[in-house]
């Protein structure tokens, strides 16, 4: 079940600007065609024992699309791939008004780009950042897949 719980809504200008500057990020730097590589995750603490259990328990397939890479803390599937990476850095643009959009009781907050969406987890001991290109529609079908693996990371808060 999905179920969107905002909270209190960034202005438009900043999710704007925070969204801009993301996609950058994690676009490979704006305007350069470079293909640098995304840095492992390396977890610590009860995020990286969570990490741990939820890399166990990921499914082979999610969308309909079965896994094609797999490292000690990510995991693909599909090409273009949709992308798992457990215990990454807190969203700068996440805040405690950020929107909490809650799939089968793990909440994500959510960035669309124009070539794909990132969601992270809220309310867990750690991050977990799920990418989704924009050619797997809808989106949160991944997320319905991942639920009960993501569920294994211990969680702190709920959406509320």
């Amino acid at each position: 079940m999905i179920s969107v719980r905002p909270v209190r809504l960034l202005s438009n200008t900043l999710r704007s600007a925070v969204a801009l500057l993301a996609a950058c990020a994690a676009l490979a730097g704006c305007g350069s065609r470079s293909t640098a590589p995304v840095p492992e995750p390396s977890p610590t603490g009860s995020a990286a024992a969570s990490c741990a259990a939820v890399m166990s328990a990921l499914p082979k397939r999610i969308a309909g699309l079965d896994r094609s890479a797999e490292t000690a803390n990510t995991a693909s599937w599909g090409d273009p791939a949709i992308t798992l990476r457990c215990g990454v850095p807190r969203p700068q643009g996440l805040t405690s008004t950020s929107r909490c959009d809650e799939v089968d009781a793990v909440g994500w907050y959510t960035e669309e780009f124009t070539e794909a969406r990132r969601f992270t987890t809220i309310g867990r001991v750690g991050y977990i950042e799920v990418t989704v290109p924009a050619v797997h529609s809808p989106a949160a079908d991944a997320l319905v897949d991942l639920a009960p693996a993501v569920g294994k990371m211990a969680s702190v808060t709920p959406c509320q």
